[in-house]
């Protein structure tokens, strides 16, 4: 009898990896489409981590400095969302306060894609967050509703379907309490096809020119195989912070061909959730090449209100038990938040007693921190769920309290929004606001009144019409040194 042959290496290679575990870790995936929390090696899902997120963005870390500064510049105490940090990061927020300070113009926008007929308490939060903002600055308003964006990136959504979620969602955020006086709400399908979209398609096509596909499919993780109109779409959602899309909001002439320079040095402040950091990256890196360049716009960034699930987790809207959705009634509110809200406390009333919860990972007591105002109360419930003496069905309980009075609050306010409202909202006119009364620093110096009413340079100093290439460089020496005029009175206000 022959001796059997050793096995091979590769062959105790593959039996010594067989029976080692795989590893489920994932990092965590952030874009405007696709929300995903990381998960640890044996497969379980992590809460987000932010900072990390920041890091790798490259935004700033609301710090209590920037909120001193707020505070000390608008008079305003800082809304608890900016106190407790889950608004938490910024772009340029500093900027925004500098321009209020010298009682000029200020351009407030924010969005919403409309995937369901009615939103949940998630995407209410940007929405409350801006209407503070807009109460604080008393400044204009655009909000946009993306139905086309929809209908691109959602397979099975038609075009009336997501038309029709516009429309409904639009009431939603009326709901929240907007002065139509000086908010402009807009549906893409139908502003785009409308008489007063001139400028905002010039700052798009101008805009489409600036982006390589390079660089759109860098920043959102297109692919050949994704559609034309989703690459195009980028631009449309970039040039929406453009001050100059809406001359009509500032009184100006929408049917002209030549954009107001004015209108293109207003900034825009936008406050959005963290996945939405990408679109407004690429505004921030081209706007200063366009014709009439814009400032940058300005970002601040909310966390995720976590799903109902808990740790990791994004409400969704086709997911329903993930989220209390504004449309749900007492009874599912305290179904959903008993059922499927995710708890920090023990797994018997023994244990919880003898070791406490966890408010950090408990879901009832993170919406508590979104939705109640006191700051003392909050505490007083962490302390007491940490030592056991205050109950997991307790915080469930103050919990149901809590969203059943925000959601019926914001039902009676639905029900008033009429057609006729919604059309008021979304009539393109002249919005009406007074800014900052008592600014305390001198304004920069305006752009210059000939170019303003002329458009382009067309004729040299000699009187003889200037070539296209002579005219665009004309312009660009004399926005050089418009920038250069705003440096020098700047610093000699510091």
């Amino acid at each position: 009898m022959t001796e059997p042959e050793p096995p091979s290496v590769a062959a105790l290679s593959l039996a010594e990896t067989a029976t080692e575990p795989v590893s489920q870790a994932t990092e965590q995936e952030i874009n405007p489409w696709d929300v995903q929390a990381a998960t640890d090696a044996q497969g379980n899902v992590l809460a987000f981590d932010y900072k990390a997120i920041s890091e790798k963005w490259n935004t700033k870390l609301i710090d209590d400095a920037l909120l001193q500064r707020f505070e000390r510049v608008t008079g305003h105490k800082p809304h608890r969302w900016l106190r407790r940090g889950l608004f938490f990061s910024h772009r340029d927020l500093e900027l925004i306060l500098d321009q209020y300070e010298r009682g000029e113009d200020i351009l407030l926008y924010t969005g919403r894609g409309p995937s369901s007929d009615s939103m949940h308490i998630g995407h209410t939060i940007p929405f409350e967050f801006t209407k503070w903002l807009q109460d604080v600055f008393d400044v204009p308003l655009v909000i946009m509703l993306t139905d086309d964006e929809k209908f691109l990136f959602k397979e099975k959504l038609k075009q009336p379907e997501v038309y029709q979620f516009a429309r409904d969602n639009a009431k939603d955020i009326i709901s929240i309490g907007f002065d139509v006086k000086k908010t402009f709400i807009y549906i893409d399908s139908e502003f785009f096809t409308s008489g007063f979209n001139r400028h905002f398609s010039l700052n798009a096509t101008e805009f489409e020119k600036l982006i390589t596909n390079n660089q759109v499919r860098g920043a959102f993780g297109f692919t050949g195989t994704t559609n034309i109109g989703s690459n195009a779409f980028a631009a449309k959602q970039c040039v929406a912070a453009f001050a100059s899309s809406y001359p009509f909001i500032f009184g100006e002439e929408h049917t002209s061909y030549y954009r107001k320079e004015r209108l293109a040095s207003i900034p825009c402040l936008i406050p959005c959730a963290i996945d939405q950091d990408p679109y407004f990256r690429i505004v921030r890196e081209n706007c200063n090449r366009m014709d009439q360049p814009s400032p940058k716009p300005a970002l601040v960034h909310s966390k995720f209100l976590t799903a109902l699930q808990g740790a990791g987790g994004k409400m969704s809207a086709s997911n329903p038990n993930s989220a209390i959705f504004m449309s749900d009634t007492e009874k599912q509110i305290k179904k959903k938040i008993n059922q499927h809200a995710f708890s920090g406390g023990q797994e018997t009333l023994e244990l919880h007693r003898e070791k406490g919860g966890n408010p950090d990972i408990d879901v009832p007591y993170q919406y508590l921190t979104y939705f109640e105002d006191d700051d003392e109360k909050l505490t007083r419930f962490a302390d007491a769920y940490r030592k056991g003496e205050m109950l997991t069905g307790e915080m469930k309980r103050e919990c149901i309290d809590m969203m059943t009075v925000y959601v019926r609050k914001f039902q009676d306010a639905r029900a008033k929004v009429t057609d006729e409202t919604l059309e008021e909202f979304l009539k393109p006119r002249k919005l009406e606001w007074k800014g900052n009364q008592n600014p305390t620093k001198p304004k920069l110096a305006a752009p210059s009144s000939s170019k303003e009413d002329a458009g382009p340079p067309s004729v040299g100093e000699d009187g003889k019409p200037l070539t296209k290439n002579a005219a665009k460089k004309a312009a660009k020496l004399a926005e050089i040194e418009r920038k250069k005029k705003e440096k020098e009175a700047a610093a000699a206000t510091k």
